[in-house]
Formats: structure tokens, sequence, C-alpha cells
């Protein structure tokens, strides 16, 4: 169950106290199967499985919360292949050419006829909620996703004020400084991945490297050149491998052997006792890491006025 991405939000102190309850809350908010005429539905579904009732799971401050969702599938080919099919019928029937308002009608119609019929593809984002820091933590690179998991969030418990971060320190600026002189803060070293960009031209050149030594004289090249740092690969104390975004998304995260040998030597007796063991573990991980941007990058916590 570790993350493999983070997007970040920060709530006021004011909300820890709400979610006490918000697994009452998000009992009228239960993923449902999408019907006939829908294209989507999201709702929430249990963290410790299909088989478990409860729609949180807690270890201390923290909070585990599964957003589920289900798509209907009905590729843009087939509705058009249908769409074309139709027109082509009543223009031979009627002898006439078919308009752009009645090509719109037959369109909802094969629409209507089509969606019944269409496969249901579902998915699931874990969203971990820190109470006494107020991280609200999604699963996901996808600012879409992560804002639509926020939303059902919003509607379970009426109000979630929850914020996407706001740097006080340019993310690109400090990375690019970090790269072009090599000086890092205890306990962050570079890895082996960056994005490269011109800032002054939105259409100019892009340099992504993988498997690249980032203190070559090639990547000091490109930084001489003007270019700053858009993505950067770290490690954290040698335990957590990631790559930061200046959006402050976090991807690609992976946790080291260090830490799942600890998993190892746990004596969990039951899937729900592991959970626990590998939640708590990832969450203690990435309470230090937060704490750390945090005071990298300056991410203040809104005070809820």
């Amino acid at each position: 169950m570790f993350f493999r991405n983070l997007t970040l939000f920060r709530f006021p102190p004011s909300v820890a106290e709400s979610l006490g309850e918000l697994d009452a809350a998000l009992d009228e908010h239960r993923l449902r199967p999408c019907g006939a005429m829908e294209m989507a539905t999201h709702g929430f579904v249990p963290p410790l499985g299909p088989d478990a009732e409860a729609l949180t799971h807690g270890v201390g401050d923290s909070l585990l919360v599964t957003v589920g969702s289900e798509d209907k599938l009905l590729p843009a080919s087939v509705v058009n292949e249908e769409l074309s099919r139709k027109v082509r019928k009543l223009a031979e029937d009627e002898g006439r050419r078919v308009g752009g308002r009645e090509r719109k009608r037959l369109k909802q119609e094969v629409l209507d006829q089509l969606m019944p019929r269409a496969f249901s593809r579902p998915s699931r984002m874990q969203v971990w909620l820190q109470r006494k820091l107020g991280w609200a933590v999604f699963d996901t690179s996808s600012r879409k996703a992560a804002e639509q998991g926020l939303t059902n969030l919003r509607e379970a418990l009426g109000s979630f004020p929850a914020l996407p971060l706001a740097p006080e320190k340019s993310p690109r600026q400090i990375m690019t400084d970090w790269l072009t002189s090599g000086d890092l803060p205890a306990g962050l070293t570079l890895s082996d991945e960056c994005e490269l960009r011109d800032p002054a031209n939105a259409g100019g050149a892009v340099v992504r490297c993988r498997h690249q030594e980032l203190e070559s004289d090639e990547i000091r090249e490109h930084l001489r050149g003007g270019k700053q740092v858009f993505q950067l690969g770290l490690e954290f104390d040698e335990r957590i491998g990631f790559v930061l975004g200046e959006d402050m998304v976090i991807r690609k995260l992976k946790f080291f052997d260090v830490i799942t040998d600890e998993l190892d030597h746990a004596q969990a007796d039951s899937a729900a006792e592991e959970m626990d063991a590998r939640f708590a573990l990832m969450t203690l991980e990435l309470e230090r890491l937060l704490q750390k941007l945090d005071e990298w990058f300056g991410l203040p916590r809104p005070d809820g006025a």
C-alpha cells in the first residue's frame, strides 16, 4: 500500500476536529456502480478491501481513505462509426443532406443506445490525512484526479478547506541552485533524473535526463545556458527516492530496501495488522520528508481564518 506519487494539500487546525467523524460522514457517499445512463460515479470504498466495512483506517494522527470511481468506456471511434452509419442511412433513405443540428441529435441517440452496454472501468486512489500537521496527501501525480478526490471529501463533510501548496520560496530556483552548486541540505542527495527547461520560452527546448550523472559537464552546460530545473530526482536519508517537480508534486516515490526490510521483521497475524504496519511505517517516513520540504520551501499551513 506504499504510495507512489504525492499531490499535497494543507488544511487548517480547525478541520482536524471534524475528521473524527469522517467515517460516518463518508457512509452516505459510498461508491455505487454506474447507472445505465451514467458515464461516471465517484464515492468511497473501504481502505482495507471489499470485505471490510469501515471507510477510514486510522493509525495515530493519520487516517487512510480510499476514493473510488467507475467510468464508462465508450471510445469516440465507436461513437463516430455508429453515427456515420446512421447519417449515411438517413441520407440514402430520404435523399437529403443531414444538417449540423440533426447530426447532433443523432449523436445523442447513439450515446443513449451505446451507454447501457458500455463496460465500466474501476479506479482507486488512496488519501492520507495527517490531522496534527494538516496534510492531505493524494496518491496521484494528476492534479485533476486529486482535485476530484478533494471535491468528494468536501461533499461528504460539507466543507473541507484544504488548499494547494503555496511555497514561500521558488521550488524551481531552489532546485536549480541545488543542481548548479551541488550544495544540498543535509540528508538530501541527487539521484539520476532531471528535467530542464528554458523559463523564458514556453515553447523552448526541454531536456529530460534519466540514468544520467547529474553533476556532469553536459548538465552544467545546460544550466550555464539559462535552463532551470523543473523536475529533479532526489534521495532522502538513503531511505526514500523520488522526483520533485516545480509544482511540488512528488513523483516516482520509492521506499528503499532498508525500509521494506523493517516490514519483514514485523510480526503481523492478520491482513489488518500488516496494513497497520505498512501504513505506520510509510507515514512515519513521509512525515519526516514533508517536514523537511516545509523547511526548504516554506509551505505554510492555512490558519482557517
